[in-house]
């Protein structure tokens, strides 16, 4: 009878660990534009899914994986951090701007600006009804271009 109680509880316990996360979002760019067939992977190099031609996508992802990368032509590579609660993913990627004649340095400061600017962004497209939610539910860090540390 023990054996028995432990191997059910093993096989539940083993149903629950290999569900999946479904994840439902939007991906739009700086200029609150839709980005359709935006690509999202996994942590592993592995295409989870594309977006739509509202920048709208339905994923399901494993529960071991908390970084997803998005990518899209003509946009910066974004890498996002997932935290436990996050069912709804809205992200805003940056454009890929080129500087020309600018040191590496000074491009960083310039896209660095434009990052701090996410936050105010997701909001301002949360108002305008694009996003569902306020805030973002994933942590994202900026990833500087120079090798030297910034302020």
């Amino acid at each position: 009878m023990k054996i028995l109680m432990t191997i059910l509880m093993l096989t539940s316990f083993l149903c629950v660990k290999a569900q999946d996360l479904t994840l439902k979002g939007r991906i739009i760019s700086e200029d609150l534009e839709a980005l359709p067939e935006a690509k999202i992977y996994s942590n592993k190099d592995e295409l989870l899914g594309t977006t739509d031609i509202e920048g709208k996508f339905e994923i399901s992802i494993p529960n071991d994986v908390l970084t997803l990368y998005i990518s899209y032509v003509g946009m910066e590579h974004t890498v996002i951090e997932l935290s436990d609660d996050c069912n709804v993913l809205e992200v805003i990627v940056m454009i890929d701007a080129i500087y020309d004649f600018m040191s590496q340095k000074r491009v960083d400061r310039l896209r660095k600006k434009r990052f701090k600017k996410l936050p105010k962004l997701h909001k301002e497209a949360f108002e305008k009804g694009l996003f569902k939610t306020d805030k973002a539910c994933y942590t994202q860090k900026f990833t500087p271009y120079s090798k030297k540390k910034q302020k």
